[in-house]
């Protein structure tokens, strides 16, 4: 009976310290996983998200002053044109 339990215990000492090697392994793999992404992003030249964000928040203010300037110099050549076919003769 005692052989039983010294083999049980030698089992899970096994068990046990293959348990604590995977999870080594997985945190090793993990950490090369990443360090690879992060290099093969690098060398893409990705756009942090922040920087991304920015930048579109810019484009759609550029956009906004752009439609509102459109219209501004709608509004001037439509006053010019009135203003010029007031002084010709014949509407010319």
């Amino acid at each position: 009976m005692q052989t039983d339990n010294r083999v049980m215990d030698s089992l899970a000492r096994l068990l046990t310290d293959a348990a604590g090697a995977a999870k080594s392994l997985r945190s090793e793999m993990e950490t090369m996983v990443r360090q690879r992404l992060d290099r093969l992003a690098s060398d893409l030249d990705l756009v942090p998200r922040e920087e991304f964000e920015a930048v579109k928040a810019m484009a759609a203010r550029a956009r906004a002053e752009n439609e509102r300037l459109g219209k501004r110099v709608a509004t001037l050549e439509a006053k010019t044109r009135v203003k010029s076919t007031a002084k010709t003769p014949n509407g010319k």
